[in-house]
Order: C-alpha cells, then sequence, then structure tokens
C-alpha cells in the first residue's frame, strides 16, 4: 500500500483525536484534516469523525465529510453519545457510515468495538475490522446503542462515585480505594474519569439520558459542572483531583 492510498481523514475534539494521530503515524498513515483533505479528496482511503460533547459540530463535520469525499470511502464516526444510525442519518450516504468505539489511553486498550448503523453495508464494517486491526488492536461487532459496552458500563460507574462524592458520602480518595481494593479495578472510578477525561464521560451519560429517557441514566450535576468549568481531569489539570504538579504527563 502506498502513502497515497493510506491517507486518513481524521476530525473532531474528543481526546481520542491526537491519540489516533499518534498511533496512525505509528503504523505508517498519513494523516490529514477536513481542511486539508478537502484539497485532495481522491488521495483519502477511510475517514474518522470523533466528536462526542458538541453534536451539532460532528453533525456539521459528518455532512462536510459525506460532501468531500466520495460515496464509495468508509466514514468510521465515535457512536459514544449518539448512535451510528442517527449519525449516518445525517449524511446523503449513510450507507457507508459505521459507528465505533473506545476511550483512551490507547495504549491501555487492546479492542476497538465496532457498531454498525441500520444502514451500514458490508463493504463499510469489513473496511473498519480491517482498518482497527492494521493498527494491532483486535475488534469486536457490537449492537448500534449509545454508549457501546466498555464505555457505557465504566461511564455509569463513574457516574455513580460521582453521586456518592456529591452527597458525601465519602472522599475521592476513599470512593476509589474502595473501589480499587473492593474490585480489583487498576484504577477507582474517579481516578480513571480524570485519565480518560470528564468531557468525554460527561458526553457518553449525557447521550444515554438523552437516548433512553430513564431515571438511572440521570447524569451527576456535579460531573456537569466540572465540565462547564473545563476541569476535564489530566489534561486540563484539574478534574476530580487536581494535577497542578504535573508538567505534563499522566497521573
Amino acid at each position: 500500500m502506498t502513502t497515497a492510498n493510506k491517507t486518513v481523514l481524521l476530525t473532531g475534539d474528543s481526546p481520542l483525536q491526537a491519540e489516533l494521530h499518534h498511533i496512525l503515524t505509528t503504523n505508517g498513515y498519513r494523516v490529514v484534516s477536513l481542511a486539508e483533505g478537502a484539497a485532495e479528496p481522491e488521495a483519502i482511503f477511510l475517514a474518522l469523525e470523533v466528536s462526542n460533547l458538541d453534536l451539532d459540530a460532528k453533525k456539521e463535520q459528518l455532512r462536510e465529510i459525506d460532501r468531500l469525499l466520495a460515496p464509495s470511502v468508509p466514514i468510521l464516526t465515535t457512536s459514544l453519545a449518539i448512535t451510528a444510525t442517527e449519525a449516518a442519518s445525517w449524511t446523503n450516504h449513510p450507507q457507508r457510515v459505521c459507528g465505533f468505539g473506545t476511550l483512551v489511553p490507547l495504549a491501555e486498550r487492546q479492542l476497538f468495538e465496532v457498531a454498525p448503523a441500520l444502514q451500514t453495508e458490508a463493504a463499510a464494517i469489513e473496511a473498519a475490522q480491517a482498518f482497527f486491526h492494521s493498527l494491532g488492536k483486535e475488534v469486536e461487532l457490537v449492537e448500534d446503542e449509545v454508549g457501546l459496552v466498555f464505555p457505557r458500563i465504566l461511564t455509569l460507574i463513574i457516574n455513580e462515585a460521582a453521586f456518592a462524592l456529591m452527597e458525601k458520602i465519602a472522599t475521592p480518595q476513599d470512593i476509589d480505594i474502595a473501589m480499587k481494593k473492593g474490585t480489583n479495578y487498576p484504577f477507582g472510578p474517579l481516578e480513571w474519569a480524570d485519565r480518560i477525561g470528564l468531557d468525554e464521560i460527561y458526553a457518553i451519560s449525557r447521550g444515554l439520558q438523552r437516548d433512553l429517557a430513564e431515571e438511572r441514566y440521570r447524569t451527576a450535576p456535579l460531573l456537569r459542572k466540572l465540565v462547564l468549568a473545563k476541569r476535564f481531569g489530566v489534561r486540563s489539570g484539574q478534574g476530580f483531583y487536581s494535577y497542578a504538579h504535573l508538567s505534563g504527563g499522566e497521573a
């Protein structure tokens, strides 16, 4: 495969964007932005769109990609805060749109979940699987539901921990210690949230509430306030914990 037909269009404001850019270039792909792709759309063999928090921006980007690229080019879009079926409905060529999801840090993730929309054709599903395999990751096909599997379940745990903190049941440290020692999780839920990004967790939680409209998916007000204050966790220097002592890097 030549450099030309290993060109990937990558766009979106999720924390996944920077880490996907790194893993793509590490595996020999050439990565272009939406603006750069407009100059040479014929070189692009696959597009990745990863906005989760701002759904209006997500819709605009998907429509722009759909206008820009030939109908045969697959579009893979994160379906963490919205179903792939709804995302595909925004485009004129929904058959080439396929949902996927994972969470950062990507170095710790062995698996990408792929969730075809109701409109997705077999060729786009096969392209998504082959693409993620080329990055050295495993792939699991899952149903098209907001949050998919791992991100959804982890988000619910984090959201409940945020409620526990807000209700002063325990300190952040005690909540995390209790969960790590009680369940053998690698991280406590609040620590985990800070590593992933509270904006990502909030986007998934809000998406579940929006899509399913059940009380059990109600987002903890504390989580929403932290996101509004741009306290996203490790990468912003403050979340459930403070990272002012860090000069960069992870907790």
